[in-house]
C-alpha cells in the first residue's frame, strides 16, 4: 500500500473499535454479529491501538484471535497501550504486574505484529524528578518492548527530554490536543527508528471540563485545514524512520475513522473507496479516492 514514496511507512488507523457510536456508522447496519470489527477496519488500517489494555491487563488470548482477524493484511501492526496502572498510580506495582503486561502482548511481539506500546501519562505528570524516575522505571522494565512516550504536560517540552529519549531509542508520541493550560503543542519530533502520533481533537470546552465525559472530550472532527497540518508534519517525519505510526483518537460517532480515511487520502495511501455506508454519514468523504498506480 502507499503511492508516496521515500522515508518510511505510514500507518494510519483509528484508537480502539469498540464503541456502541459506531453501529449504523463505521459499521453497517446488519452486519453480521460473527463478523469481528476488527476484520472490517483491517481492510481500510494497516494499524489500530489496542485501547482495552490501558483499563485492565492484556489477556495473550485476545491477542492471538485478534490476530487472526487481521491476518489477511499482511502489513497491519497493532499498537498498544500500557497498563494506567504504571502510568497513573503513585505506587510502582512490581514484577508481578510487569510480567503480567508482558505475556498479554507476547503474541504480537512474537508474531512480528507489534508496531509499539504506547506509554501514556495524563497532563498531570509534571518533569518533576519523581516523574522522570517512573519514567526511568518503566523504560527498564519494558526495555525489550518498542516503546512511544506521550506526555500532554509543556514542562516535557526541553531538549533534553528529546535526547534522552534518542539515546534509548524510544519514540516521542508527537500528538494533537487543545493548547490550553500548559498543554504540549503539535510537534513532530523523531526520537527512534519508528515515529508515532496521536490525534485527540481540539475540543477546547470540554478538555479539562469535570462534568465532561469521554464522548464530550473527544467529539471532534478536524477539518482539512487542521488535517493539511499534519499532512505536513508526517512527510517530515516519515524521511526520518522505519515506520510512522499516526492514530487518530477523536473518537466519537466515527469521527476517528473518516479522519483516518483523509489523511490516508491527502497522503496517496487510501487503498480503496470509503465505504458508502460512511460516505452517506460523512459527505466530505466523498472528496476521498485512492491513488491509481
Amino acid at each position: 500500500m502507499g503511492a508516496e514514496t521515500g522515508g518510511g511507512t505510514v500507518r494510519i488507523g483509528p484508537a480502539g473499535w469498540s464503541y456502541p457510536d459506531w453501529n449504523g456508522i463505521v459499521y453497517p447496519k446488519g452486519m453480521p454479529k460473527s463478523r469481528h470489527p476488527l476484520s472490517l477496519l483491517s481492510e481500510w488500517f494497516d494499524t489500530v491501538e489496542v485501547n482495552s489494555s490501558f483499563y485492565r491487563l492484556p489477556d495473550p488470548n485476545h491477542a492471538v484471535a485478534w490476530m487472526k482477524q487481521v491476518a489477511h493484511n499482511p502489513r497491519f501492526l497493532f499498537t498498544v497501550k500500557l497498563w494506567q496502572g504504571f502510568t497513573h498510580e503513585k505506587d510502582w506495582l512490581g514484577d508481578a504486574a510487569v510480567r503480567a503486561y508482558a505475556a498479554g502482548v507476547l503474541p504480537f511481539l512474537e508474531a512480528g505484529r507489534l508496531g509499539a506500546v504506547l506509554v501514556q501519562f495524563p497532563w498531570s505528570f509534571r518533569r518533576t524528578p519523581e516523574a522522570r524516575r517512573r519514567l526511568a522505571q518503566i523504560v527498564a522494565a519494558f526495555r525489550e518492548l518498542p516503546m512511544a512516550v506521550e506526555v500532554r504536560h509543556r514542562s516535557w517540552d526541553v531538549p533534553e527530554f528529546y535526547a534522552s529519549l534518542k539515546d534509548l531509542g524510544i519514540a516521542f508520541c508527537n500528538i494533537d490536543q487543545p493548547v490550553l493550560h500548559d498543554c504540549i503543542a503539535p510537534s513532530e519530533h523523531v526520537t527512534a527508528p519508528f515515529a508515532y502520533a496521536r490525534l485527540h481533537g481540539r475540543n477546547a470546552e470540554h478538555w479539562f471540563r469535570q462534568e465532561s465525559g469521554r464522548n464530550d472530550r473527544y467529539n471532534y472532527l478536524y477539518d482539512h485545514s487542521e488535517l493539511d497540518e499534519w499532512v505536513e508534519k508526517v512527510r517530515n517525519m516519515k524521511k526520518q524512520v522505519n515506520d510512522l505510526f499516526m492514530i487518530t483518537n477523536n473518537h466519537y460517532r466515527g469521527q476517528a475513522v473518516v479522519n483516518a480515511i483523509e489523511m490516508q487520502s491527502a497522503l496517496g495511501i487510501l487503498p480503496q473507496n470509503p465505504a458508502p455506508w460512511l460516505v452517506d454519514y460523512y459527505k466530505q468523504l466523498n472528496d476521498c479516492r485512492p491513488v491509481k498506480g
